[in-house]
């Protein structure tokens, strides 16, 4: 699917099959976005998911990732965890950032998962965004990876990345989605992030972006670059 549009002085028409592909396999050398990682790990189910990207919110992947394997590792259901107090669980996360909040979050999930789903939290996203503090990133990316729902989770990367290649044009990750659900195909939704990720940490960085050897710069607009590589 090409981009309708202006293609920008000198730049190739944006097809967002091609991008992707190229995309696809310069990330084939990287570690995988934490909660993709977990769940090749066997943590795929959508209370493990959930619990993971609650951990990662304001966390790098290289700290949230092995934090997740060990609260898991300790506490894999929401009967387990529920049984842990929220100290016991702070203990075990203190690696990432806001671990005392995010302790008592984790904790009340377990408990109401346990009690009024009997241990299974069900795959709906207005479900998982009445525990507080869950937004539709960490809904979308859990059922998309869980669930195997079509749904586009917005991070830092995807909402940096697609602005910058001019795809979208939105000035909040909530306005990107709505952008891009209106406009990506609905079968990269949960492949995007997968992607985009490792792209944006390596490549499309937030400053000094790596553009003399990105894949794609004949594509990309380069909307807001500075200072590139």
């Amino acid at each position: 699917m090409a981009l309708t549009g202006s293609t920008g002085m000198g730049k190739e028409p944006f097809d967002i099959d091609v991008v992707l592909g190229r995309i696809r396999e310069t990330v084939r050398g990287f570690a995988d976005a934490a909660m993709f990682a977990l769940a090749a790990q066997g943590h795929d189910t959508l209370f493990e998911q959930l619990v993971a990207c609650i951990l990662s919110i304001r966390t790098r992947d290289e700290v949230s990732l092995p934090v997740a394997l060990t609260l898991l590792g300790r506490a894999r259901t929401p009967e387990a965890m529920s049984q842990l107090t929220p100290a016991e669980i702070e203990s075990l996360i203190r690696p990432v950032t806001f671990p005392e909040p995010k302790a008592r979050q984790l904790h009340a999930i377990a408990v109401r998962t346990a009690k009024e789903f009997h241990g299974k939290l069900p795959c709906d996203g207005q479900v998982l965004q009445s525990f507080k503090g869950v937004g539709p990133k960490c809904a979308h990316l859990a059922l998309g990876i869980a669930c195997g729902h079509e749904a586009i989770s917005v991070d830092i990367h995807v909402h940096r990345v697609t602005n910058r290649w001019g795809y979208v044009q939105a000035r909040t990750p909530e306005q990107t989605l709505a952008a891009l659900e209106a406009l990506l195909p609905r079968p990269y939704w949960v492949e995007l992030n997968r992607l985009l990720v490792p792209f944006g940490k390596h490549v499309c960085t937030g400053t000094r972006p790596r553009c003399s050897t990105c894949p794609v710069l004949s594509q990309c607009r380069q909307v807001g670059v500075q200072d590139p590589r």
